[in-house]
């Protein structure tokens, strides 16, 4: 049986197709929209605005705005995992506490704040060519804002239960296992 691809599949799938190099111009184009408003840069709108909605939310659009112009800065092949994840693995590269304050201040994001801090863990993530999973991306921002922070919840789950450098005993310092969660991936 074929999985019928979702538009925001076929969105993302679209992107990664242009990673050949003959696409450099889009993928400038999409680079515009780092540092502005979701969905404000003009030079983005012939290669989102294909695959938008007449029912789409504003926040929906505005998460694929935010997603191609990340995805356009950093694109490398191969992610996988929320970016709780993604983060853990820049954390164990680069043995930094302060990639954990990030995530933290990432975590605690408003609408509005979120594609600013967004864009420095994804350049964080490029300056140690750890890849981004863009589907997982794009449906946890679609989700950011629900009244249960289950998103927010998930990614710290991948944060804190991925091993950090320097953090191999934090589980059995500070967790009583009784209270330990079963991933549910």
């Amino acid at each position: 049986m074929n999985h019928v691809l979702t538009r925001d599949e076929r969105f993302i799938e679209w992107l990664e197709r242009r990673r050949d190099p003959k696409d450099l111009g889009i993928m400038a184009a999409l680079r515009r929209g780092l540092g502005k408003r979701p969905g404000t840069a003009i030079e983005m709108y012939p290669y989102v605005v294909p695959f938008l909605s007449q029912k789409d939310s504003t926040w929906h659009e505005e998460c694929m705005f935010i997603v191609a112009s990340l995805f356009a800065m950093h694109n490398l092949p191969g992610g996988k995992g929320t970016m709780g994840s993604v983060l853990a693995k820049v954390a164990q590269l680069t043995g930094s506490g302060s990639v954990e304050a990030r995530f933290v201040t990432l975590l605690d994001s408003t609408r509005e704040e979120l594609p600013g801090r967004l864009r420095h863990a994804v350049s964080l993530a490029k300056s140690k060519e750890v890849p981004v999973d863009w589907r997982q991306l794009l449906a946890d921002l679609k989700r950011w804002n629900d009244y249960n922070p289950y998103v927010q919840r998930r990614w710290a789950r991948d944060y804190w239960r991925t091993p950090v450098a320097g953090s191999e005993d934090r589980e059995d310092e500070n967790t009583d296992p009784k209270e330990v969660v079963p991933n549910e991936d």
